[in-house]
């Protein structure tokens, strides 16, 4: 016997959000709708995707070429052949 789906309404919703979750699932090419089912599922632990962690989502993009560190590292890699004896 399959349960009952429930229908809800969400109100004020800002244009911003609204541009952003329809750009979304334009790219996964679903519908708004099947989109929001699925981050619902997502976020209560039903879905289908395990949920991915951004925990070092802030360093992305923050590389900035450092020659002085660029030298210390080549010089770490070099390899005595002395040593490997």
């Amino acid at each position: 016997m399959s349960a009952k789906a429930h229908q809800y309404t969400i109100r004020n919703v800002s244009p911003r959000v609204d541009r952003a979750l329809k750009k979304k699932a334009s790219e996964r090419g679903v519908s708004l709708n099947r989109l929001l089912i699925s981050l619902l599922e997502a976020e209560a632990g039903l879905g289908e995707q395990q949920r991915q962690y951004h925990d070092l989502d802030f360093v992305i993009g923050t590389w900035v070429d450092d020659p002085a560190v660029d030298a210390a590292l080549a010089e770490q890699r070099v390899v005595d052949p002395r040593e490997w004896e």
